[in-house]
């Protein structure tokens, strides 16, 4: 699993950066689209005013690694080292307690210009944060995700409230949001942006369900295609989750890898309906070149997605993390699924 998640983070290293908005929603028609410009303002409240009834600490809560850790105090010198946590402190409203972040993190702030400044400290990459940068900020609580597992003894030593947050579903993110927010004294905003969250996805469920929708569609989500291979979401990855929310059925959905290698024999084969694939940020090219050379794939000329136009684009930013906005990713691939529901061009 750790080899795999190094493999995916190497391909999508060059995109990790600010979330979009559900707008950024693209349908190819004959020519693509351009990408619009992610937005300078986070779709969640990036400070939600402070409970009113602080979280009493001592607090003992459990990773995603199954590590029970006790913090003392209501923590005020935060690094976060993975770019969803980094969203979720934000949305929970104690980003003023962040003092370093990784060079990927740009939402819901671009925190390079905040770098630049010296408002904000570099810790350095996602996957190689310096540790010696990390000690000098003298942090009482780091968020680490488990891509930094080899590292984790010498955070540990650091500080010794450390946690691992690696949700694989949209379940997971509602529990660690929470588990954050219990982390940090901020349960009530935790509990309130899980509850928003849910409320966009049962509003995506409740305007399918009216439409009496007989046969959901099957979708193909793609990590990454090359000469050398093809990679996809599995059943244990949240990307799968929001198909599903979203009311597509992940041709997929039975491979229990989290990021499985597929060929594009077997995508032909499996015929998907809709294919979803990303952009890219600034002025890097997709990884796929352009929807007409998709189109040109051999043998993909017989895939319904194809033929019937319904490969859709989606601005990367939406879709890099597991965070606070999953809300909107699952309005997102709703809209490539059912435009006729979701108001999308198609």
């Amino acid at each position: 699993m750790a080899k795999t998640k190094l493999i995916i983070l190497a391909i999508v290293a060059i995109v990790i950066v600010a979330v979009a908005s559900v707008g950024t929603v693209l349908y190819y028609q004959g020519s693509p689209k351009a990408s619009p410009s992610p937005s300078t303002s986070p779709s969640y409240s990036a400070s939600p005013s402070p409970s009113t009834a602080p979280s009493a600490f001592p607090v003992t809560v459990t990773d995603d690694e199954n590590t029970s850790v006790t913090i003392n105090s209501a923590p005020q010198r935060i690094i976060s080292i993975a770019p969803a946590n980094t969203q979720i402190l934000y949305a929970i409203g104690v980003g003023a307690k962040v003092v370093g972040l990784t060079d990927y993190d740009n939402y819901p702030y671009n925190f390079s210009a905040w770098f630049a400044a010296g408002n904000m400290t570099s810790i350095g990459g996602y996957s190689t944060p310096n540790t010696e940068a990390i000690a000098g900020l003298n942090p009482d609580l780091i968020l680490i995700d488990n891509i930094n597992d080899p590292i984790l003894p010498n955070l540990r030593v650091i500080c010794p409230n450390v946690l691992v947050i690696n949700p694989t579903s949209v379940q997971g993110v509602y529990h660690d949001i929470s588990l954050i927010g219990q982390a940090t004294g901020a349960n009530a905003n935790a509990t309130s942006v899980v509850n928003s969250i849910k409320a966009q996805i049962s509003g995506v469920e409740a305007t399918i369900a009216a439409a009496n929708v007989t046969q959901k569609p099957t979708v193909y989500y793609e990590v990454w295609y090359d000469s050398t291979g093809v990679m996809t979401a599995g059943s244990t990855s949240w990307i799968n989750d929001i198909i599903t929310f979203a009311g597509g059925v992940n041709i997929f959905g039975n491979v229990t890898e989290q990021w499985p290698s597929t060929s594009s024999e077997v995508i032909v084969q499996k015929n998907p309906d809709v294919i979803l694939v990303a952009t890219t940020m600034g002025t890097t090219a997709p990884y796929y070149g352009s929807i007409a050379d998709i189109m040109a794939r051999p043998g993909w000329n017989t895939i319904s997605a194809v033929q019937n136009n319904r490969i859709c684009v989606i601005d990367q930013d939406l879709f890099s993390e597991p965070g606070p906005l999953i809300g909107e990713q699952v309005q997102a691939v709703a809209a490539c699924i059912y435009p006729q529901l979701f108001n999308s061009t198609s």
